[in-house]
């Protein structure tokens, strides 16, 4: 076992304070990911985050704050958008088996890392898409108002990213957004974004690794959003 697979006592004091329960063999599979992760990162740019104590909190104990918002909703599903190096959809898929986890990625050589990694840990739950948001989000597209719910963390600012996720979740459904300390700073810049996609902001949790916003999905997204690839990031709602 290689130094960056052992939980720091700092890691699992932590999430027990967040009241994470694991079973048999999901301590180990998480740093399994981790040294997955932390080879596939001499071949492509994955993480800036090396260093064994921040990895396990600032990958994986970042990823499980949304455990309780995703018990809570009691989801059968969940889209991670722009999954990178698969935080936050692997930590979850590998503590939540019976959660069925979607990770889109629209780099092929970072959607394969993603296969590879998923097929290798045995995660059966897990399924990659290599697409573009806007592209899978389409009106036609089988996983639009799809998804119980849709997480990201470290995708874009918020008007961005809402464009991106919203139409991903059914009505009724939740957006989990891993943000920083701007957090208010960026929900106050989305009022437009959430009038035009029918959601709201219910909560801004502060955890001890980043911030998480919960935005409600009220009403089906409207036939323009989101709108075609490349116009989102070139001018946000």
């Amino acid at each position: 076992m290689s130094r960056i697979e052992q939980a720091p006592q700092s890691f699992l004091e932590a999430a027990d304070a967040l009241g994470i329960r694991f079973d048999d063999g999901d301590v180990e599979r998480l740093g399994e990911w981790l040294a997955l992760l932390e080879a596939a990162n001499k071949r492509m740019n994955l993480t800036r985050i090396t260093d064994h104590e921040s990895a396990w909190h600032r990958h994986v104990l970042d990823s499980l704050t949304l455990v309780p918002y995703i018990m809570t909703a009691e989801a059968g599903n969940l889209l991670d958008i722009g999954s990178g190096g698969g935080a936050p959809g692997l930590p979850l898929a590998i503590i939540l088996p019976d959660l069925k986890v979607g990770l889109l990625e629209a780099t092929g050589k970072k959607a394969n890392y993603l296969d590879e990694t998923a097929r290798t840990l045995g995660l059966e739950n897990v399924m990659v898409i290599n697409d573009r948001a806007e592209a899978a989000g389409a009106l036609e597209s089988p996983h639009r108002e799809a998804w119980d719910v849709v997480s990201a963390r470290a995708v874009g600012r918020l008007p961005l990213l809402l464009e991106y996720t919203v139409p991903f979740a059914r009505e009724g459904g939740i957006v989990l957004a891993i943000k920083g300390e701007q957090a208010g700073v960026e929900v106050e810049e989305s009022k437009r974004a959430l009038h035009a996609l029918h959601s709201q902001v219910v909560e801004q949790h502060r955890t001890s690794t980043g911030t998480i916003v919960l935005i409600e999905k009220l009403r089906k997204t409207a036939r323009a959003y989101p709108r075609p690839v490349g116009d989102p990031s070139r001018n946000p709602l």
